[in-house]
């Protein structure tokens, strides 16, 4: 029997953001949310968290284009260059950036542990009792990162983390994904060899892979019912980023903007569009 999670990243970015992910949990089109410990929305996520008892809560990890959660000497390693005196640490601000740096050496795996144990320590001191964790951008797709991550995950009692592959089958129900991105997706799976071992390794669990990453953008309801209307047998995860467009949202740096408003309008067809027999769950349900 197909089971499914219905997982919305970025919880805690911006009120729009909260006010989606509470919105299609509480019309059983959302199952699960991954919260992003040092957003600017994070308290308020976290509160709302706490009023939806059917919303599994993960940790959304974040290694670029964001603030530190472990103190910055500590992490040096991860923080980019002050761009002015006086200037709050930040991350590098693309992945484009952390990967080359990752692959020349100057990224510590010691330092990536410490920011996200601080991270999920942070959410879970708040709390929450956290059902899984994945990464912004995907960063756990590169070994060193996926191997700090799990250790991280594992110490801090957290059971499961992402698959960020996503399956043959669901990339060829993707028509509409721009072939840049189709390239980028592909060529990333290559990675996909050594990831069940590591997390196996850790002792973590995880899914069969993610629907919806190569769809990202471009995520419409038409998307949605091609990726969904077949699913296999297996534990799916649907990834996608609803929210409410507003001022917030263009104030951050996201290419994710307009495309998120669709993402929603999509989630709201979703629970007359599953065929019968699929089970929807969550991280914690598995």
């Amino acid at each position: 029997m197909p089971r499914l999670i219905i997982n919305a990243d970025d919880f805690g970015l911006t009120a729009g953001v909260n006010q989606a992910v509470a919105e299609c949990n509480r019309a059983g089109a959302l199952t699960s949310a991954t919260l992003m410990a040092c957003s600017h929305q994070a308290a308020a996520a976290i509160a709302l968290a706490k009023q939806l008892p059917a919303l599994g809560v993960g940790g959304h990890v974040v290694l670029l284009d964001g603030v530190p959660a472990a103190p910055p000497e500590r992490i040096a390693s991860l923080l980019a260059p002050p761009a002015a005196a006086g200037q709050a640490p930040r991350f590098r601000q693309t992945l484009g950036a952390f990967v080359r740096d990752l692959m020349l050496d100057r990224i510590l795996p010691i330092h990536i542990e410490r920011e996200a144990t601080a991270q999920i320590s942070r959410l879970q001191h708040a709390g929450l009792r956290l059902t899984h964790i994945d990464t912004h951008k995907h960063t756990h797709m590169f070994p060193a990162v996926l191997a700090a991550v799990c250790r991280a995950a594992a110490a801090c009692g957290v059971p499961a983390i992402r698959n960020p592959f996503e399956p043959t089958w669901s990339l060829r129900r993707t028509p509409n994904a721009p072939l840049m991105r189709r390239l980028e997706v592909r060529a990333l799976r290559i990675l996909q060899r050594d990831f069940a071992a590591t997390v196996r390794r850790h002792g973590l669990r995880t899914t069969s892979g993610s629907l919806g990453v190569l769809a990202t953008g471009s995520l419409d309801a038409a998307t949605l019912q091609s990726i969904l209307g077949h699913l296999p047998d297996g534990t799916w995860e649907l990834v996608c980023h609803p929210a409410y467009v507003d001022d917030d949202l263009y104030a951050v740096n996201t290419r994710l903007t307009a495309s998120r408003q669709v993402e929603l309008e999509a989630l709201r067809t979703l629970p007359g569009l599953l065929p019968p027999g699929i089970s929807l769950i969550h991280f914690g349900q598995f």
